[in-house]
């Protein structure tokens, strides 16, 4: 199975999913705003929490710079909240069970895990502009240093 990956310059696809609330977020009430909307296997596991806790330990610079971080997961509202609460995330994380979001971005299809071709979640990450247009795609992100290169890559300072 091959996956369509985005480019920059292409819109965004909009979406609906429920946050760690069960509360309906679109992509598209977040017009106006810059984003980084990244995509990671499973909720608290070791390399999610990893990168989870860098997006929240870099929150500050990133929203002083304008961007609101949204993280994208199969698990269930209720599994988010309880990662959300538990390392203290300050931003929406939603839930996309049947993985369509996942497959609109590119984000699900084949990959490498342990030395076997598996089907899954690509950790991705991507940069919306205002206009809901595609900045940055980052795809097959690694989770431990990822949000620092982001940084550098937005220029943003820690």
């Amino acid at each position: 199975m091959t996956t369509t990956r985005l480019e920059p310059g292409t819109p965004a696809p909009d979406f609906s999913l429920l946050n760690q609330d069960g509360e309906t977020v679109a992509l598209s009430s977040l017009r106006g705003q810059k984003v980084i909307l990244y995509f990671y296997p499973a909720a608290m596991t070791p390399g999610c929490t990893t990168q989870a806790c860098d997006f929240r330990d870099s929150i500050a610079s990133l929203q002083a710079s304008g961007y609101t971080v949204v993280g994208v997961s199969r698990d269930e509202p209720s599994k988010l909240r309880e990662f959300r609460e538990r390392d203290g995330l300050p931003f929406t994380l939603l839930s996309d069970p049947d993985h369509a979001v996942h497959s609109a971005y590119g984000v699900w299809g084949e990959k490498m895990n342990y030395g076997k071709v598996v089907e899954g979640v690509i950790r991705s990450t991507f940069v919306i502009d205002e206009g809901g247009v595609i900045e940055v795609a980052q795809y097959n992100v690694k989770a431990t240093g990822h949000v620092a290169r982001l940084r550098k890559t937005l220029g943003v300072d820690a």
